[in-house]
């Protein structure tokens, strides 16, 4: 009776790429650009509760509309009265850091859900004000401002991290129209 030769099969491997991968865009005074994946949690609390959800993650949740604080790479984004996103840059785990608190408080994980893009240069307002209807001038919207807004038809979270400098956040699968959106707008306020 012949042996069969066993044969080693090598096992079928996926590799994950990230939204946008490679995909970034500069046009006279804009520049587009996918950001680094970082972690981030959608966190919903009464105001009893944010003391110690703030010492937990490090960072003191603001409590006026439109506004941010950030420290140490970890950046939370008033959202609502009750409600802020939490993003974190630095390699941190804001779901992990604020699970010891016994305040009420709800935190889900987003960090695959959304999609940052920086739209950075002189023509930055301009570019997104082309498809949201916010007032984005400084006086309006300084540094530090964030809201959960429109462009076009997609639901984003704008923060204004420099005077030049845009972080929009969109869910992952809005993420191409999305970039694509503010191409288009880049190559307008270029002209």
């Amino acid at each position: 009776m012949a042996k069969k030769s066993a044969s080693v099969v090598a096992a079928p491997s996926a590799e994950r790429r990230a939204a946008l991968a490679g995909v970034d865009l500069s046009a006279k005074g804009v520049r587009l650009a996918v950001l680094p994946p970082a972690e981030r949690v959608s966190l919903r609390a009464p105001a009893a509760s944010m003391a110690a959800l703030s010492k937990a993650l490090g960072v003191t949740l603001p409590k006026a509309p439109k506004t941010s604080a950030a420290k140490d790479g970890r950046t939370a984004l008033w959202l609502g009265p009750d409600e802020w996103l939490v993003i974190d840059e630095a390699g941190g785990d804001p779901l992990a850091d604020r699970a010891t608190v016994k305040a009420l408080h709800s935190a889900v994980g987003i960090s695959h859900r959304n999609v940052g893009i920086a739209v950075t240069g002189p023509a930055a307002a301009a570019t997104v004000n082309a498809g949201c209807p916010q007032d984005l001038s400084l006086a309006a919207f300084p540094v530090g401002a964030a809201s959960r807004t429109i462009l076009g038809k997609v639901e984003i979270v704008l923060l204004r991290t420099a005077e030049d400098t845009f972080r929009v956040e969109c869910w992952r699968s809005f993420s191409d129209y999305v970039f694509t959106f503010l191409s288009e707008a880049a190559r307008d306020a270029a002209a």
